[in-house]
């Protein structure tokens, strides 16, 4: 027999997007690794990435960038990155290429869609926040997209002093927001960080890192919030 007492799933009041890899273009490890030597003045070539590659990403190191606190000051994420590289025997001079391409926004594009994303959600009522495990400030990125005044929110890790996947954060999102975690999507390309919104409540939805602002996959998102008629249950006329 159909169950009839199952509770309606509530409406999408809020989505809270990742920014990095989600937003916005990312390089991926051996991208910025080549970038970096090119930057200090070295060879780029496979051989050359792959040495630093092997020398930053030991079980231990590589660990130890991935820090559930390295995010939660700048002070942090840049000790937390140039004691890496020193353990893994870099000089100064790569050591600074890697960090100074880490900390630049120039190397991060809007997706192609993000404008008429946030454009299709606000048509709809629906709120938007941002969600960053990051080491500086990115909204004057959104002011020169022309994105800002779209976003109600920003949660940046450095100001805070929380990252994901720690809850208090998304807890700190859903509260700026006004929302619940039932009437909220959390959107990111990372399991292990922006799929912690899970338990807190919140529906969460994971999309590929994005490499290619070409690559316009934010339509997955406002088919999550469309509102949908729900069907009548069957038997729910029976008694």
């Amino acid at each position: 027999m159909t169950p009839t007492n199952c509770r309606k799933t509530r409406e999408i009041r809020a989505v809270v997007f990742d920014w990095r890899g989600t937003l916005v273009s990312e390089l991926d490890p051996k991208g910025w690794v080549a970038e970096a030597l090119r930057r200090a003045g070295r060879s780029s070539d496979r051989d050359a990435v792959t040495e630093v590659l092997a020398a930053i990403h030991t079980p231990e190191l590589k660990q130890r960038l991935q820090s559930p606190h390295g995010n939660t000051s700048t002070e942090r994420h840049r000790e937390t990155f140039y004691g890496v590289f020193e353990d893994a025997n870099l000089d100064s001079e790569v050591a600074d290429a890697l960090w100074d391409i880490d900390s630049d926004p120039s190397y991060n594009h809007f997706a192609d869609d993000t404008a008429s994303t946030f454009d299709a959600l606000r048509a709809n009522d629906c709120k938007i926040g941002i969600l960053s495990n990051i080491h500086f400030d990115i909204r004057p990125l959104f002011a020169e997209a022309g994105l800002l005044d779209r976003v109600e929110t920003f949660v940046m890790s450095f100001q805070c002093g929380l990252q994901k996947p720690d809850p208090r954060i998304f807890l700190r999102a859903l509260t700026d927001l006004g929302t619940s975690a039932e009437e909220t999507l959390m959107v990111g390309d990372r399991p292990s960080r922006d799929g912690a919104a899970v338990d807190v409540g919140m529906r969460t939805l994971l999309v590929p890192t994005l490499r290619d602002p070409r690559d316009c996959r934010l339509d997955l998102v406002t088919a999550a919030v469309r509102p949908v008629e729900q069907p009548e249950l069957a038997g729910s006329a029976a008694h």
